[in-house]
């Protein structure tokens, strides 16, 4: 079958062509911009990327047009697929249909850690011989791909409760229909879609209502939240974890770069676990995957020891280069949440030396202005703010006005860059953060920082 793909660059469509590829389809696909890493990816299978939403697209006659939520109404190869009464689906009803029905489905879902918790669990899963496939929104080290097939009946996925498309508005993940359901967190976001945190405690209800009564939910006992949906019907068997009745950690040992902690469930003690991943976020995304792991088979002495050998995940606290003693680093974060998480995070990594934190507000919960007011206190731990205000409707000034002097905006890229290497100075670390690719923003300033050190004007 031939599939052509619309949105194939986002992680999720993109994850979605590359198993399809791997199934034997021929998968072709578009994008308002072809970028990479995912164009790298996928141009590394063999498939085809055409740059826009031309709709001449249509003398390529797939079998089925596979439709990413990114594409809206009055997009024009959209607009000439309904006119001409062509087949489409969205890419999570594809996905559900033709990869994980018959399987056993592990989703991680949450507002929080659904990567790290999807790649932990996949990661498990591979160590003790099981060979999951998976679909995760971002890239495990350890498999150099953010999606595969898999060759056992476990299928791994990062549940996200955004809408599936333009004409299914339902959360992705009600589509997967897990036997095994991580539930790490829930707070408001996507304020595009949703209208307040309640909005959102009713698709995780949906989610829950799609397990089995032979399947398990693994849930985050600490979050109210969750409680809220839980309270609404659960069919299904549940474990906790950060409960002491529960999946818990104790006799904790905090590193710069790693949490080692004593496992236990309930009273019982499991054992020693050293997890290469520092913070309170991070142990508690381990002990969600042990907990789904345990129910898929693997025993939790098994999940210890290959938590120990993780490799992490692009774009978490990862380091993209140091160009005269100034290390830039990339983050995924955009969530205030997030950011003051990871701000934290690298702080507990690198003591007293400077954090140059630098965002761009690009989700579209950002660009609404829904979580500005929350803004000033998650970049509170930064020594310097730096903030892209292009594309914003919203006055990003005085939204961060109360961080002062600490406080640089730009509405131009260029402009931005150079205000960053200007303040910079050795053993400064510069953390940018954006749920895109900001313009390459991390090669520019690495390049603007060589001809600084060569003294190049």
């Amino acid at each position: 079958m031939h599939i052509h793909i619309l949105g194939i660059c986002g992680t999720f469509m993109g994850g979605i062509a590359a198993i399809a590829r791997e199934a034997g389809h021929r998968v072709t696909g578009c994008d308002a911009s072809v970028y990479p890493p995912m164009s790298d990816q996928l141009e590394a299978l063999g498939i085809d990327l055409i740059d826009g939403y031309d709709p001449g697209q249509l003398a390529l006659r797939p079998d089925l047009w596979v439709v990413g939520n990114v594409v809206s109404r009055g997009n024009a190869l959209i607009e000439a697929i309904l006119d001409a009464g062509l087949p489409y689906v969205s890419g999570p009803q594809w996905l559900a249909e033709q990869v994980l029905r018959g399987r056993w489905v592990l989703a991680a879902a949450g507002t929080h850690g659904k990567t790290t918790t999807a790649s932990l669990l996949a990661w498990i899963l591979e160590q003790a011989g099981r060979a999951p496939g998976f679909l995760i929104g971002g890239m495990p080290r350890d498999f150099g791909v953010s999606a595969r097939l898999g060759g056992s009946g476990l299928f791994v996925i990062e549940a996200d409760e955004y809408d599936t498309a333009f004409f299914d508005k339902r959360s992705k993940f009600v589509h997967y229909h897990p036997r095994t359901a991580i539930l790490n967190n829930l707070e408001f976001d996507h304020a595009d879609i949703f209208a307040d945190v309640a909005a959102i405690e009713t698709q995780f209800h949906h989610l829950i209502r799609t397990v089995p009564a032979s399947g398990r939910v693994v849930v985050n006992a600490a979050d109210p939240a969750l409680a809220r949906v839980l309270a609404r019907g659960l069919w299904s068997s549940r474990t906790d974890f950060d409960s002491p009745q529960g999946w818990h950690a104790a006799e904790l040992a905090e590193t710069a770069d790693a949490s080692e902690f004593t496992l236990l469930l309930g009273e019982r003690r499991i054992g020693r676990c050293r997890l290469p991943l520092a913070g309170a976020h991070n142990r508690s995304n381990a002990l969600a995957a042990i907990a789904a792991a345990e129910h898929a088979g693997v025993a939790p002495e098994q999940a210890i020891e290959a938590l120990g050998r993780f490799g992490g995940v692009a774009r978490r606290l990862e380091v993209r280069g140091t160009v005269d003693g100034v290390t830039v680093i990339d983050d995924f974060a955009h969530h205030p949440t997030a950011i003051a998480t990871t701000i934290d995070g690298l702080r507990a990594r690198i003591g007293r030396s400077r954090i140059l934190a630098v965002l761009e507000p690009r989700s579209n919960t950002m660009k609404l202005g829904a979580m500005k007011a929350l803004l000033p206190a998650s970049l509170s731990g930064a020594d310097r703010v730096f903030c892209y205000s292009g594309g914003i409707g919203w006055d990003v000034t005085e939204a961060l006005a109360p961080l002062g002097e600490r406080l640089r905006v730009e509405s131009d890229l260029d402009a931005l860059v150079d205000a960053i290497v200007a303040e910079s100075r050795g053993d400064d670390r510069v953390l940018v953060m954006s749920n895109g690719g900001f313009g390459g923003i991390h090669a520019k300033l690495l390049n603007a920082l060589g001809r600084r050190a060569r003294g190049d004007r």
